[in-house]
């Protein structure tokens, strides 16, 4: 993958490397991915970042990706605005819409289809998001699949120098997030005015991405649709030159993973055997999602 990465020198040592994302067509809308890149494999424990469009649709099209398998890792697909559906191979179909989380654990081996709801395709619609994956710790990333889903209200908000701050997963603030983890991870979202300054939580690896807006951070400019790959200084601190929205992932790493197509292992071997069981047909199907699927990239 070919990003732009951008060592930063501040007086503040606050930035390690600022990524540009590279733009992924999957098929009838378009991603920004900006983990995983060669020089930035993973933040903490999240080995992938997707700003989901923003991206609409005419009547008749959406969102569309066809049963395909994952080992290894955990989904968060979390929306701004729009409507998708999920379904997966334990027989779970949920709508995923703007504020909830929904969680997807693969551990050995899960199928999931992302859709939209027929009523949903009927008229023009809109989808905005973000999908993550979080790496599994060596001890489950066997472990049996598990789903979950977190609505909005179950989500912690506090405000923070007059911020309204969401924690999402994880601790900051002073707040825990209900949302289950493997290992110490974080995730916060924040919602700046122009001219309001926040001073960011510390984890052992931080990764900032501005969904839209304009920060300044320790005196250097940051702009939409970019993730900074921050030090280990406390107190770092964004101010917002216009209204911004934030997110802010980490945690402490998880060691050396593997990753290829849709599979995450801390042993190559693991998505070995994965990638033979998807083309022999040995992962479980979706019910209601039988007839169409993702075949393996060559």
């Amino acid at each position: 993958m070919n990003h732009e990465m951008t060592p930063i020198s501040s007086p503040y040592a606050a930035i390690k490397i600022v990524l540009t994302p590279k733009e992924k067509d999957l098929g009838g809308f378009t991603v920004k991915r900006s983990l995983p890149t060669r020089k930035c494999r993973s933040v903490g424990p999240w080995v992938f970042f997707d700003h989901i469009g923003p991206a609409s649709f005419s009547p008749g099209d959406g969102v569309d990706v066809p049963p395909h398998p994952h080992i290894g890792l955990a989904t968060v697909t979390y929306l701004f605005e729009g409507e998708m559906l999920h379904r997966d191979s334990l027989g779970n179909t949920a709508r995923i819409v703007p504020g909830d989380i929904n969680l997807m654990v693969s551990g050995k081996g899960i199928t999931h289809s992302e859709r939209q709801r027929p009523e949903t395709k009927a008229a023009n619609n809109h989808v905005h998001g973000l999908q993550l994956w979080l790496a599994l710790p060596q001890a489950q990333e066997q472990i049996d699949p598990e789903f979950y889903s977190y609505e909005q209200r179950q989500l912690p908000r506090t405000e923070v120098q007059g911020v309204p701050v969401r924690v999402m997963m994880g601790e900051a603030y002073d707040v825990v997030s209900p949302v289950k983890t493997y290992s110490p991870t974080l995730y916060c979202e924040a919602k700046l005015k122009a001219g309001q300054t926040l001073t960011l939580p510390h984890a052992a690896e931080r990764g900032l991405y501005l969904v839209n807006g304009q920060l300044e951070l320790m005196g250097d400019p940051i702009d939409a649709q970019t993730m900074v790959i921050l030090t280990d200084q406390p107190d770092i601190e964004v101010t917002a030159r216009e209204d911004s929205v934030i997110v802010l992932v980490g945690g402490e790493t998880l060691g050396t993973r593997y990753m290829d197509w849709n599979f995450v292992a801390s042993n190559k071997s693991l998505i070995e055997q994965a990638k033979q069981n998807w083309q022999q047909g040995n992962f479980p199907i979706v019910p209601g999602d039988e007839h169409d699927y993702i075949p393996l990239p060559n």
